[in-house]
């Protein structure tokens, strides 16, 4: 997991739960259990649409390098991202 994408949760989910609530509304389902079942589809897809979204940013970065030299469990606060 990388710090970009843990940013890029919190935005995905919005998009993705809001998208989803409107696109239940349009077809006509109207009440709570429309809602809370596209809230929870949205909260399940945030994190591994943020992890795909993130690896592409960094794939066309020419700036990025994918060289890492941690040694430890944690990332030091400081350090390049991984």
């Amino acid at each position: 997991m990388d710090r970009l994408s843990i940013i890029l949760t919190l935005m995905t989910g919005a998009v993705l739960t809001g998208a989803l609530a409107v696109t239940a509304m349009a077809f006509g389902w109207y009440g709570w259990p429309p809602l809370l079942g596209s809230a929870a589809i949205g909260i399940l897809l945030s994190w591994p649409v943020a992890y795909l979204i993130s690896r592409r940013i960094k794939r066309e970065d020419p700036n990025w390098s994918a060289k890492t030299s941690q040694k430890g469990p944690l990332p030091k606060p400081g350090a390049k991202e991984i």
